[in-house]
């Protein structure tokens, strides 16, 4: 195996031979002996070595007998005793945990070096992945000094310069200095397992340095530092296959880089190709003149000047359609400003001034495929927020929920990036209410064969055309096409039990003008997706994982043939109501077979002509539940005739037929080639393929396992060493609620959200961010190094100075960029309030109301779409959810102790602002309503409540806490329906 410079990992003995195991048994049973052994012989002999009495000053006087004698040694061996078992407890609490050099027991030393060797030698039986440091016998650490050559950064001036020089000089000093680019220094890039094998820090000390025990050299070089996938190192024990760590000057097998390339390194897995081209000029010698503000690209592309839209136009006909029934043919659609599915993945337009080939990370690619797919993303999210509201279900008070890591973190970061949550929304919400419409309008649905998203409208092929559709639908190219716009006024409460008419809509890909999605049902017969492996099987998953999260299909039934346990299961995990997972195709038939005749006797029992007019009209609902299988590999031509049979029913049967390869009798064949393009045959579309790869869908579900873990995280203590802020602030950024920044400098607003972005990302990182770590984050698929500093430079230029003439962004000593003491930060405030309410009891209260004044809405809420991906990988929103929640719940329990009802519900409805749907919280504001003696007032809380359930996709329904506490509370009140 060569690693991605070149060189081959060393190979490391993996397995134990028959002399470790012997080893390890006898150190076993020796440890048992010492350990168990000897007090079991002390006490059976000698018995119990506490006095009978107590001992007196007359014991001193008396003459010694050989009675006495034996009891101070049997005394000696007691203590000699406890010595080993407390060294075998230091030793065996430093293998397991992997700690470095155990602690030294006093006045042991043979006896600890003795442990030693015992516990080595008996964990090495039951750990393959620790290494066990020796001990040494004498002296302490290696007293050689770190030898290193880490980057200096030129600090900023703090003196009376003019705002925009003191901008201009912010974007200079990020510029690295032409003697400063030509030192160097060593790195050491951490190898996979070999096997169980995992290397050490204190391996690769003794394999580069020669001295296991300088572990600590490399340690303090590389703490805290971001690694490649997005971690830090922070325990000298846990390092990950992939990082980068800096290494002293004289060490051995290590690689030689220039010093300003390692950031470069600590950020990517990598140096970046053409990274000195990008960097701004060197620091000219005299002041430069007011330049102006060069185009700052947001990671989205947002900044762009948008297209301009044309007129509305209808798609015209480009092929012949099926002979079964005549869909309308593929045509452009009217040219939006931004794609609604497109988000940072679309490979769109390159954007000015961003390099050509964003950077990736060492470990896991950009999640192009997950970034891309717009409506699949707000899918799984959706998916993944009802997750996560279950393990708020079992959080401990003082605690938070576990937060995804590593590749998972990165792929929640594309999935925050790329999620079109107002499309996935425009397009459940507007089918539905179609299909409300045409049933009290006593009209058929239409069949669609496709749907375009987007800009700001949704546009659905219809088959035969109809000029008059219901409002506010409008038609097109002769009623070709209806199109509802995504302003639009639309109710989710009034269409929360109307039956989803199309759930088998499906993105395959997006054209220049939007997002393509058809419908699998309308084939009424088998579809066969044709072309290279490799591509196909990542549409396929692509297809199956948006049918399985998203939100305008009901109750549907998913079966995956041939995924494989990985996939298949998986995706079973994910949405254990809708998937399936079989081997084979004879496993799934006989289900599909007596689900197809399920339908047949519904269409004959309730007189209606299709499974569209039954959905639409609500009647024998069960009946037009869908049923959709994918196949991941072609079947055989026994199971395929068999198949063909079942789906080629010549009308809709709620059911819909995907299978690789070329099938005899497959109504529709779409094919797919190696550059992803995507042509679906008869209907005309041409697209880019939406994928989602086998990488991709890895760390997908590592993300939904890290949502099903029920471990939790202790709450972080709030450091209360000074307050948070001045006596004066200059600056305010609010972020518990809507985001919002008061700044005395001026700001375009083109520009505004995306400074706005970088400073919450600062505010929540008070000890400073490195250049680097800040591109990264606030513009994740890479960022010239030039746009980046202008950026910086602009917003230095917005905070302007404090009230002594410094700057309010200034850089540290660390070269790390940071907010000044006069910028305040509410979270910083409200943080500093709690453990101010925690050191005084007595004015407890009144700290958590000022704290929960703080609270307005939602953190962050309105932020745009597409930014912000880097909250996946910090602990902001966990740990500002689970303080607020607890500071509500503590004070509305201290109100009620008091007496004071109003404050207590105060204090709920404070917290519910920002966890609008934590059930504790609300069953604290019904106990506190109903102790104010009002039952009206209590069933206005429950209607709210209610309401709550009917609107939020993410809330299935109420935990039976809530639902037994208002059948408590109102024991007249009958309980609402779950939610759709």
């Amino acid at each position: 195996m060569v690693t991605r410079q070149g060189r081959t990992p060393v190979k490391v003995k993996a397995h134990r031979s028959a002399g470790d195991v012997l080893a390890g048994l006898g150190a076993v049973a020796a440890l048992g002996a010492l350990l168990g052994g000897v007090p079991w012989a002390l006490l059976t002999f000698f018995g119990s070595p506490l006095p009978e009495r107590t001992p007196s000053l007359g014991d001193l006087t008396h003459q010694l007998g050989p009675g006495a004698l034996i009891g101070v040694l049997v005394a000696l061996v007691w203590l000699a005793w406890i010595q080993l078992a407390l060294c075998v407890a230091v030793e065996v609490y430093a293998g397991i945990r992997g700690v470095g050099v155990p602690a030294r027991v006093p006045l042991a030393g043979g006896t600890q070096s003795l442990a030693h060797r015992l516990v080595v030698a008996a964990l090495l039986l039951f750990t393959a992945t620790s290494v066990i440091m020796p001990a040494f016998s004498g002296g302490g650490l290696s007293q050689r000094p770190v030898q290193t050559q880490s980057q200096e950064f030129q600090r900023i001036p703090q003196g009376q310069e003019q705002p925009h020089a003191a901008a201009e000089r912010i974007a200079e000093d990020l510029t690295a200095d032409p003697v400063e680019k030509a030192r160097t220094t060593k790195i050491y890039r951490v190898q996979p397992p070999e096997g169980r094998h995992h290397e050490s820090l204190w391996e690769i000390a003794d394999k580069c340095l020669g001295e296991g025990r300088r572990y600590k050299e490399i340690y303090e070089l590389n703490k805290g530092r971001v690694q490649p996938d997005g971690t830090r190192l922070s325990i000298a024990s846990l390092i990950r296959p992939g990082w980068i760590l800096e290494m002293p000057a004289d060490a051995k097998g290590a690689r030689v880089v220039p010093v300003g390339e390692l950031d470069e390194y600590y950020r990517y897995g990598h140096a970046v190709p053409g990274k000195d081209a990008e960097r701004p000029p060197a620091k000219p010698e005299k002041p430069a003149p007011e330049r102006p503000a060069p185009e700052t690209p947001s990671h989205q592309g947002q900044d762009a000047p948008p297209q301009q839209a044309p007129k509305p136009q209808a798609p015209q006909h480009q092929r012949q359609a099926p002979q079964h029934q005549s869909p309308p043919r593929h045509a452009p659609a009217p040219r939006p400003h931004e794609e609604l599915g497109g988000g940072a993945g679309t490979g769109g337009a390159t954007v000015p001034g961003q390099s050509d080939k964003a950077p990736v990370s060492f470990d896991l690619e950009w999640p192009q495929g997950l970034a891309a797919a717009s409506l699949l993303a707000a899918g799984l999210l959706g998916a993944l927020g009802r997750r996560r509201r279950a393990q708020m279900w079992h959080r401990a008070f003082g605690h938070m929920i576990v937060r995804p890591e590593g590749r998972a973190a990165t792929t929640e970061r594309a999935l925050r990036i790329g999620a079109d949550d107002a499309a996935a929304r425009l397009l459940d919400l507007g089918l539905r209410h179609l299909s409300k419409s045409m049933a009290a309008g006593g009209r058929a649905l239409p069949t669609v064969y496709g749907v375009h998203l987007g800009h700001g409208s949704l546009d659905l092929w219809i088959a035969p055309a109809d000029r008059n559709p219901p409002a506010p639908w409008q038609a097109f190219d002769d009623g070709q096409v209806w199109r509802l716009r995504a302003d639009a006024p639309l109710e989710e409460a009034e269409l929360a039990d109307v039956l989803a008419p199309y759930p088998g809509l499906v993105s395959i890909g997006t054209n220049a003008n939007g997002r393509i999605l058809v419908d699998l049902e309308a084939a009424h017969g088998l579809i066969a997706l044709q072309g290279p492996e490799e591509e196909r099987r990542a549409v396929l998953a692509a297809l199956a994982l948006e049918l399985a999260t998203n939100r305008w299909s009901d109750h549907m039934r998913i079966t995956l043939v041939g995924f494989g346990a990985e996939l298949g299961e998986g995706l079973a995990e994910i949405a254990p109501d809708r998937v399936r997972s079989v081997p084979t195709l004879a496993d799934a038939l006989p289900e599909l077979e007596g689900r197809s005749e399920e339908v047949r006797q519904a269409l004959a029992a309730s007189g209606v002509d299709s499974v569209l007019t039954g959905r639409c009209r609500g009647v024998f609902g069960e009946a037009w539940m869908p049923h959709y299988l994918i196949m991941a590999d072609r079947p055989d031509e026994r199971d395929a005739a068999r198949l063909v049979a079942l789906a080629r029913t010549g009308t809709r049967m709620a059911a819909g037929y995907l299978v690789p390869g070329e099938v005899q009798g497959a109504t529709w064949t779409w094919e797919i080639d190696a550059a992803a393009r995507l042509r679906a045959g008869v209907l005309g579309f041409e697209v880019d393929a939406q994928l989602v790869p086998e990488e991709h869908y890895r760390g997908l579900f590592e993300l939904f396992r890290t949502a099903g873990r029920l471990d939790q995280v202790p709450l972080p203590e709030p450091s209360g060493a000074e307050p948070p802020i001045a006596q004066q602030s200059s600056v305010d950024i609010r972020m518990l609620g809507p985001v919002e920044v008061d700044a005395p400098g001026p700001m375009d607003e083109s520009r505004r959200e995306l400074c706005t972005e970088l400073l919450v990302y600062l505010a929540a990182h008070p000890n400073g961010v490195h250049p680097t770590v800040l591109g990264g984050a606030v513009w994740p698929r890479g960022v010239s190094a030039g746009v980046r500093d202008a950026c910086v430079a602009r917003v230095s230029d917005w905070l302007g100075r404090d009230a002594r003439g410094r700057p309010n962004l200034y850089y540290d000593e660390r070269g790390r960029i940071r907010l000044g003491s006069e910028v305040r930060v509410d979270w910083a405030v409200f943080r500093w309030l709690v453990w101010r309410s925690a050191a005084e009891p007595a004015s407890e209260t009144a700290y958590m109301s000022y704290a929960l004044d703080l609270v307005r809405g939602p953190l962050l809420a309105g932020r745009p779409r597409g930014r912000y991906g880097w909250l996946a990988s910090s602990d902001l929103e966990y740990e500002a959810a689970a303080r607020v929640v607890d500071v509500a719940h503590r004070l509305v329990v201290l109100r009620l102790d008091e007496g004071d009802v109003r404050g207590a519900i105060g204090a709920g409805r404070a917290g519910l602002r920002l966890a609008p749907d934590d059930e504790g919280l609300w069953r604290d504001l019904l106990r506190a309503t109903h102790a104010a003696g009002d039952p009206e007032q209590v069933r206005i809380a429950v209607d709210e409540l209610r309401a709550r359930v009917v609107r939020d996709p993410m809330i299935d329904q109420l935990q039976p806490e809530t639902e037994a506490l208002i059948d408590e509370l109102l024991p007249d009140r009958r309980r609402a329906p779950a939610h759709r």
